[in-house]
């Protein structure tokens, strides 16, 4: 599996910005092959956090508190590639965002999702800057 983020930038408080995580060696729509591919972000001097996930197979998604309502991830089989739509962002928001996929066997909600530890697969990360 290998993973490369893509669309970082620079926006002001309130835009938004659109992530994109390029994955190779995932069959995305196969129930066979149902991997987690989760966000996280790693803002300077905090730990890494996970900001949501989504199955590969059928795009089911969770999300942290932190983006819940403003965020949105999803993914296109056709291309490959996970999407994270960061609308109405704040100035808790910038940091070095990360794609990660592991695969957990039979799908459902669990805390592992989101953290980064339960995860062998990560992309080299894209940065992400508000200013307010």
């Amino acid at each position: 599996v290998q993973l490369v983020e893509s669309g970082g930038g620079l926006a002001q408080a309130g835009e938004s910005l659109t992530l994109s995580c390029a994955a190779s060696g995932i069959r995305f729509d196969d129930n066979t092959d149902d991997y987690a591919i989760g966000w996280f972000r790693k803002a300077p001097g905090k730990e890494r956090e996970g900001v949501s996930v989504i199955s590969s197979a059928d795009g089911t998604t969770y999300y942290a508190d932190a983006v819940q309502g403003r965020f949105t991830t999803s993914s296109d089989a056709a291309k490959n590639t996970v999407t994270l739509q960061m609308n109405n962002l704040k100035p808790e928001d910038p940091a070095v965002y990360y794609c990660a996929a592991e695969y957990f066997g039979l799908w459902g909600y669990r805390n592992e999702y989101f953290l980064p530890s339960s995860y062998d697969y990560w992309g080299q990360g894209t940065q992400v800057t508000v200013s307010s």
